[in-house]
């Protein structure tokens, strides 16, 4: 059974994160959309290898071109809109402001139906599996159900992938095809530096539109991973790690009862101990899928249609999984660095604050009016057809106590948030702050 196996996974803390390298694409594979199209098709030629011509171009060379392309508005039909502009530098690249979804368009007045996650410590995820075998812990016992991949719903597994989709979404930079892309790059200031960085010898990368489109999401995609602004590791918990800052009362109760399996059991999902293979710092998720049946938000354009339903890996932007309904209403564990920085939750941006995020994991089945407001006037989640409720999870820190009571309190809820606090990067240690004994 899924739920099965997703309760094996959640109850693993770790496992093996898979290097993504810089990898090739096919010239013509078929054009991703973020919030309205369907994956590309599998990648993989020697044609457009970033090393095809020994040392050019290098690393440092394609991380710069990437840089710009990132900040440029100028990829989009609207003029107005780069990849910073939904993935805002300064917000752990995350969404810029209390939207629940962001402006996109030709006109910039087009809405999706996702929230924009952070692409923040997602430079390295395994690509997706619908059967992902702990190999760390369980030894590859344990089928811990479908795990990995980009996006919400895992539906791409590389960077240069996932760049063409809002390269290419209606919604988005709402470019036609390829073809516009390249036509946009050969008006910056940078077009001669790229030509000259990613011609082959004797040739003009611009007289190949595929082949230039292909070296612009690499350049993307080795911007994301080789850039330490993704990567930084420096937040208040990264300090308390390196025995560099100590954790205040509140942050060390919050800490015990996101680990503490009878409590706020956090960890189950979002991983908060080091990986012991690689001693990285966690990165709190564990890359897992699962139904949560957050709360319809009635402020998305889709969901004025009371037939449509965004149903994670089951559809309907993935449509390869669509034959399975075990997987519907399921989305992708996000990484929990930086979620003090947001100011909208989970998959459509319904829940409007980190408190009231954590509090719906702990009364979302103890005060279910809080959370929904059917049409009908039933009870139940509103935001997932009846069907799929098997799928949901039921798992602590949603089971109540004896007697119907929460999980955790007010006091507990406030703890807890207090610890995701320190999961904010930028943060400057005192020189003689020291990690205390309480606090471990």
């Amino acid at each position: 059974m899924m739920r099965d196996s997703l309760r094996a996974r959640r109850a693993l803390n770790r496992f093996a994160i898979g290097l993504a390298a810089v990898a090739s694409l096919v010239a013509g594979a078929r054009l991703a959309q973020a919030c309205s199209g369907a994956a590309p098709e599998p990648t993989g030629t020697e044609t457009h290898f970033p090393l095809m011509y020994g040392d050019r171009p290098t690393v440092a060379q394609l991380s710069d071109l990437g840089r710009r392309i990132f900040m440029d508005p100028a990829y989009s039909a609207s003029g107005k809109q780069s990849c910073a502009t939904c993935h805002d530098p300064t917000k752990a690249f995350g969404p810029p402001n209390a939207r629940a979804v962001q402006l996109g368009g030709p006109n910039m007045d087009r809405l999706g139906f996702r929230n924009t996650p952070s692409l923040r410590y997602a430079h390295a995820p395994i690509a997706f599996t619908q059967h992902f075998m702990e190999s760390e812990v369980t030894l590859g016992t344990d089928d811990q159900g479908p795990t990995g991949g980009r996006t919400w719903d895992g539906r791409v597994d590389t960077a240069h992938d996932q760049a063409l989709m809002p390269l290419m979404d209606a919604n988005e930079m709402a470019n036609a095809d390829g073809a516009a892309v390249v036509k946009r790059l050969r008006t910056t200031s940078y077009a001669d530096e790229f030509r000259s960085v990613l011609s082959a010898p004797g040739e003009n990368v611009f007289d190949d539109p595929d082949s230039t489109l292909v070296w612009v999401t690499v350049a993307l995609e080795t911007y994301e991973q080789t850039s330490p602004d993704f990567h930084p590791f420096d937040s208040k918990f990264d300090a308390w790690l390196d025995d560099k800052a100590a954790l205040s009362p509140a942050e060390a109760r919050g800490m015990a009862l996101f680990n503490d399996m009878k409590k706020g059991n956090c960890a189950s999902c979002h991983p908060s101990t080091r990986k012991a293979s690689t001693n990285r710092p966690p990165i709190f998720t564990d890359f897992g899928f699962v139904a949560l049946a957050v709360p319809r938000n009635a402020e998305l354009p889709a969901n004025r249609d009371p037939t449509f339903f965004d149903l994670g890996l089951c559809g309907p932007l993935r449509t390869d999984l669509a034959t399975h309904p075990e997987y519907c209403g399921l989305f992708r564990t996000p990484s929990l660095r930086n979620v003090a920085l947001r100011k909208r939750f989970f998959h459509n941006g319904a829940i409007r604050s980190l408190r009231d995020a954590v509090a719906f994991y702990a009364t979302r089945d103890t005060d279910p009016k809080r959370w929904y407001a059917r049409r009908d006037g039933k009870s139940g989640y509103d935001d997932l057809p009846a069907r799929y409720w098997p799928n949901v999870s039921h798992e602590v820190p949603f089971a109540p106590l004896p007697g119907g009571r929460p999980r955790l309190d007010d006091r507990e809820i406030d703890d807890i948030v207090a610890f995701l606090r320190t999961l904010t990067d930028g943060y400057k240690p005192l020189a003689t702050s020291t990690r205390t004994a309480s606090s471990r």
